[in-house]
């Protein structure tokens, strides 16, 4: 009550200036006190209520942007999944496209690698017919130059006093009409053995003289005439070499016969007569193989008119009259199956081996001990 009265002063206290009023209600004492106090705690009821609802409406306001937030970042998290998802689908795409670029490439470079391959095989397969070819055309050419030569020879030697025999068989004796060989400065395949008479005259047979046809020997010579070849591993040529050529050329020196063996089957053999002494310059060398009175096949004292030359070696072998018709024999034979096999001999396969037959009998003789008194 104290209190009222101390406002209710102050309050007359502070009353307007002149002009100015302020109703008053009646005073009533004890009345007005309560009400005072009723003022005030309704003031502070107000303020607690006027904060609650502050708070309240600062955890609505929370809650609300929690809500926007979490729902701009699912949002964004799906956007970010779509372009994830997007990006996949380009990557695989691009990858597929690798894989198949990669794919032809590879095919690309196989069919490259292969196409090469190819070409490299059908030149290999051109060079090889070329050369073989080449080697086949300079073997005619050095064979038609040897007959050519060869014809010379007997050509040029021929006269109407001394008429060659080569030339005139009808001149020889009976024993004799068969073709005789001659070796002279031409290599194995390329002597007079063989000339145009050989390959287109029917040797005329020995006088007195039967004949009968081997049938086991016919049949080997058929087989071969089929598909002609110097391979020795075939049934034909093995029993020439067994029975004919290897016994023809084993002499005492068994090296040096093999060379001349090898020399003879790859056609590189060279024969010529010795004309004039030998330079004193290779008097070591001739000494070594042989000499104008050694022979250097057999190693024994003979005179020695002719000499060899294996291949391009420079080396030369003197050899005696015996040696030569061996060796001139197992060339005469050989020469013969090589036209045989280039097809430059066109006569019935009968004629044909009855030839072969009496080159081997020359074989025969030669290693027997037997040959010309020309040699």
């Amino acid at each position: 009550m104290r209190r009222g009265k101390d406002n209710f002063e102050e309050d007359s206290q502070k009353q307007p200036a002149v002009g100015h009023w302020k109703t008053l209600m009646p005073s009533k004492g004890s009345k007005e006190e309560p009400e005072s106090g009723c003022q005030n705690a309704g003031g502070v009821d107000e303020t607690q209520s006027t904060e609650q609802l502050n708070v309240s409406r600062l955890r609505s306001s929370s809650v609300e942007i929690r809500e926007k937030g979490s729902e701009f970042l699912k949002e964004e998290l799906h956007k970010a999944q779509k372009e994830l998802k997007l990006k996949d689908k380009e990557c695989e795409r691009l990858s597929k496209v690798r894989e198949q670029l990669e794919q032809e490439l590879e095919e690309l470079t196989a069919s490259l690698f292969e196409e090469a391959h190819k070409m490299v095989r059908e030149a290999n397969t051109k060079q090889a017919a070329s050369e073989k070819q080449l080697r086949e055309a300079r073997g005619k050419i050095d064979m038609l130059q040897a007959e050519v030569t060869a014809l010379k020879t007997l050509v040029i030697t021929s006269t109407p006093s001394s008429p060659n025999r080569e030339l005139h068989p009808q001149l020889q004796s009976p024993s004799k009409a068969v073709f005789r060989k001659g070796h002279g400065r031409n290599k194995s395949t390329s002597s007079a053995v063989i000339s145009a008479a050989n390959q287109n005259v029917t040797p005329e047979p020995v006088s007195h003289e039967c004949r009968e046809v081997d049938s086991i020997l016919f049949a080997e010579f058929q087989a071969w005439k089929e598909s002609p070849t110097l391979d020795k591993s075939c049934s034909f040529l093995e029993r020439i070499y067994r029975e004919d050529v290897g016994p023809c050329l084993d002499f005492t020196k068994q090296e040096l016969s093999e060379l001349v063996r090898v020399a003879v089957e790859q056609n590189t053999l060279t024969m010529e007569p010795v004309a004039s002494p030998t330079p004193p310059a290779l008097k070591p060398s001739a000494e070594e193989c042989g000499g104008p009175k050694k022979c250097a096949l057999s190693g024994l004292p003979r005179v020695c008119k002719h000499r060899i030359m294996l291949g391009d070696s420079g080396n030369y072998y003197y050899i005696s009259p015996s040696c030569r018709a061996r060796i001139t024999a197992v060339c005469n034979f050989f020469t013969y199956i090589r036209y045989i096999q280039q097809g430059l001999v066109r006569q019935d396969v009968e004629l044909m081996y009855w030839e072969v037959m009496r080159l081997r009998r020359e074989m025969s003789l030669a290693k027997l001990g037997f040959y010309p008194s020309e040699m």
